[in-house]
């Protein structure tokens, strides 16, 4: 299986009253619920996602 890099981003405010782009974003993500932590794969495109919708999601980092 192919070396991929992948991060952790967990969801720690509510979507309710947002922006409907950024709602988007964080569906594009995989996320659902508050403070659910899904594993994405670390291309552009996933950055892109997160840094749109910064103020609503935290890049966990592993110990």
């Amino acid at each position: 299986m192919a070396d991929k890099s992948t991060m952790k981003v967990k969801l720690v405010r509510s979507m309710h009253g947002r922006i409907k782009g950024h709602e988007e974003c964080v569906r594009g993500l995989g996320l659902r619920r508050m403070h659910q932590v899904v594993e994405v794969e670390d291309t552009p495109a996933t950055r892109g996602m997160v840094n749109k919708v910064y103020y609503m999601v935290q890049v966990v980092e592993e110990s």
